[in-house]
This record gives structure tokens, C-alpha cells and sequence, in this order.
């Protein structure tokens, strides 16, 4: 599969680009199957965190800081009652799964490496591609959290900015189960915030520009399962809170250039011996 010059013009104008049926709904299934088996093997006894889904407030323990080279497991904000007990079960309550499914994972593995996704991102223009992050994302019925408004790159900030996500659509979404929001050309305003690591090994938001986005014209972006959407990293995007029976499954993946530089002092960090992989 590969995009057309017009498809290509849309996500330099928009930041944004949704590539109906990329990936096929067998595939889809066996990623949620692998997603759910990891979950139902994980023990969270002692090993507890907490995903904050909004910027302003967003916190990091050390099992979060520590797992751009592995799997682990984050619950939503609203699973658990004030005794510190979860409300519901426990594979109804875990809102991700990250950040290195892609290397340690076989199934991941192989959904993360095909021909399609090799060359779109060839396509992109994205120079020696490496990926650096995956995250299985649930989006739980009735407790799936707001994200608010962000950029990729506040995250994963690279010099010069080189950075796509890949978000994949394993199962329907829509307004109701809380889909994307994006700013079409918001990735021309520039980059809002940096989230650092201090030398302290605590975390802060950078301001580098103050001026709101203008939200109200933020649009949703309804896909059908196996539907990809491919983010500019300095995209601003946003997802509602699910208040919804239904569950809204994803897979991102975010690659950058091989050819940018990724500082010490981003959150995601991997040891010597485990640098970010290619195609």
C-alpha cells in the first residue's frame, strides 16, 4: 500500500491523514488478543501506576520513567475507589499497555514491521526510520479517560522535528467511545511545551509558546476498525473521555529519522544495549 501525491499533500497541508483499511480486521484481532492475554498474565500487585491523560496534570513514577524498554501497565485515573481498590475487574481497568511492545513482543513485533507500514513511512519522508514507542491503548467502557489536547512532540522532541505517529484503529471509533480530535494545520503553529526530564530526574512542562489553540476548531476523526491514522508529531490532538459501553481499542506507534537528535533529557530513554530498532 502506498499513499498518492494527493494523499501525501493533504498530510503536509492538514498534519493529518486517515488511510482507510490499512490493515486487515484478522490482524486487528490477533493484536487484541495479545493485548488482552498480556493483561490477564500481569500481576499489578505492588507494581500499581497511574496514566494521567490530562497535560496539566500529568505525573510520572518511576515504573512509568523506566519503561521505554519494556512492557508494563498503566490503569486509568477513575479505576480505582478511595480505599485504593479497583472498581471494576482487572482487565476492565488498565488504560495502556507500553512502550516497547514493538521489540519484546512477537505478535507486536510483526503487526509493527510490515511492507505497508515500511513504506508508507518511506513515503513520509522519513529518513532511516526508528521506532521508539508503541502503546496499546484500551480506552475502557464507562471509564476511559480524557486526553486533552496535545502534541506528540512535547513528548518525544527531536532536532530538527522528524516525528509521525501511527495510530491504529482495532475497533471502531467514534464521538461515542471517544475518537481522535484533530486541529487541521495545527502543526504549522509550532511547539507548544516540552515535557524535560530535571536534574533532579523529576519531570516538568517547558513553555515555549503561550497562545491557546483554538479547540473549537479541533474535528473528529470517526474511523472503522482497521483504519490507520497518521499524525504529524506537532499535530494538536485531543480524545474524550468514553462514557460509552463500548470500548475503543488502539495501536501507536510513533517512529522518528535516525538522522534528527533525541536528547538525554526526553522523558522515553533506552540503555546502551537496547537502542531504537529499525524496519
Amino acid at each position: 500500500m502506498r499513499i498518492t501525491p494527493k494523499q501525501a499533500g493533504q498530510y503536509r497541508r492538514d498534519g493529518f491523514l486517515i488511510l482507510e483499511n490499512f490493515v486487515s480486521g484478522d490482524a486487528c484481532d490477533l493484536l487484541k488478543v495479545r493485548a488482552e492475554e498480556l493483561v490477564s498474565q500481569f500481576d499489578p500487585q505492588g507494581l500499581i501506576s497511574i496514566f494521567s491523560t490530562r497535560e496539566q496534570s500529568r505525573v510520572a513514577d518511576d515504573y512509568f520513567l523506566t519503561s521505554g524498554d519494556k512492557i508494563r501497565f498503566f490503569f486509568e485515573e477513575a479505576a480505582f475507589l478511595p480505599d485504593g481498590s479497583l472498581k471494576h475487574a482487572k482487565e476492565k481497568s488498565i488504560n495502556k499497555i507500553g512502550h516497547a511492545l514493538h521489540e519484546l513482543d512477537s505478535v507486536f513485533r510483526d503487526f509493527s514491521r510490515t511492507a505497508d507500514i515500511r513504506n508508507l513511512v518511506s513515503d513520509l519522508q522519513i529518513s532511516s526510520p526508528l521506532l521508539i514507542q508503541s502503546m496499546y491503548i484500551f480506552k475502557q467502557p464507562n471509564i476511559g479517560g480524557e486526553v486533552s489536547c496535545h502534541q506528540d512532540s512535547t513528548f518525544l522532541y527531536t532536532e530538527p522535528f522528524e516525528l509521525v505517529g501511527l495510530w491504529f484503529a482495532i475497533e471502531d471509533a467514534t464521538i461515542e467511545n471517544g475518537c481522535l480530535w484533530a486541529l487541521p494545520g495545527g502543526h504549522m503553529l509550532g511547539l507548544k511545551s516540552r515535557w524535560v526530564r530535571t536534574p533532579q530526574g523529576r519531570m516538568e512542562f517547558q513553555t515555549l509558546q503561550t497562545p491557546d489553540w483554538p479547540e473549537n476548531k479541533l474535528r473528529p476523526l470517526e474511523v472503522k476498525k482497521g483504519a490507520l491514522v497518521v499524525l504529524h508529531g506537532l499535530l494538536p490532538h485531543k480524545s474524550l473521555a468514553n462514557r460509552s459501553a463500548t470500548s475503543r481499542h488502539a495501536y501507536t506507534l510513533h517512529v522518528m529519522s535516525g538522522n534528527v537528535r533525541y536528547p538525554s533529557d526526553n522523558w522515553l530513554q533506552r540503555p546502551a544495549d537496547m537502542p531504537f530498532g529499525g524496519f
